[in-house]
């Protein structure tokens, strides 16, 4: 199941977003100008080696590995969900704040305490590991998170397989993103190594929930920022 596109338009321009997307592309530009050795010494100097922060060491790690990646097609399907998802969150936070830059530096506090949160329900999960965790998913489950609540009714444009066959339909953003976390939820108890930090994505998403739940204003109040659809808010 793979986003496409949302049917969720915006009034502003995600200028924090789009910055989040090309710091993470500039980075794995990096992450990749050299050698392997150089890529690989990224990766371990910047990634969260959880043995390392349980001793009080390399602590930058926890917003540093956030916008690290392992590969190419680990870097384009976090950015294709933030490119879908971020936009909105960033544009319901700023048309709320006093200012704007006030809304797009909450937006960018919010997006970095989900990857932080990711990164230490991780880390809790692989007390003794060596092995280091990369990647923007952590925070960005913390954004789909917050369009869970905020945006439970809107369409999201979907490709789903069925075997050798690809076909796109149209399903309620609750029903792809509670499809997604029950999916990283359940893989997470798997006793087995898949490489991928799936408590990470529950921590981050679960925290990014819990924001948007705290912040989520009352449907009359909405309605004088946006002309949304009283659906999307109960």
């Amino acid at each position: 199941m793979l986003p496409l596109g949302d049917e969720n338009p915006i009034r502003l321009s995600p200028i924090v977003n789009w910055g989040i997307i090309v710091t993470c592309i500039a980075t794995f530009l990096w992450q990749t100008s050299s050698s392997q050795a150089h890529f690989a010494s990224t990766i371990f100097n910047y990634g969260l080696v959880p043995i390392q922060t349980t001793n009080g060491k390399n602590l930058h790690t926890f917003i540093t590995n956030i916008f690290l990646h392992g590969g190419w097609t680990h870097l384009a399907g976090n950015m294709l969900f933030l490119w879908i998802f971020g936009d909105n969150i960033e544009d319901n936070i700023v048309c709320r704040s006093s200012s704007k830059w006030v809304g797009r530096l909450v937006y960018l506090g919010f997006y970095l305490l989900c990857g932080i949160a990711a990164s230490m329900t991780w880390m809790l999960t692989a007390w003794n590991s060596t092995i280091p965790a990369v990647g923007a998913s952590g925070a960005i489950a913390g954004v789909l998170g917050a369009y869970f609540i905020f945006y439970p009714n809107r369409m999201v444009r979907t490709l789903i397989g069925y075997g050798l066959f690809f076909r796109i339909i149209r399903i309620k953003a609750y029903t792809m993103i509670g499809f997604w976390f029950v999916y990283q939820f359940l893989m997470a108890f798997l006793p087995i190594n898949t490489g991928v930090a799936f408590w990470a994505h529950v921590g981050g998403f679960v925290v990014g929930l819990l924001l948007a739940i705290m912040y989520r204003p009352r449907p009359r109040v909405i309605q004088t920022y946006y002309s949304l659809e009283q659906d999307d808010y109960r």
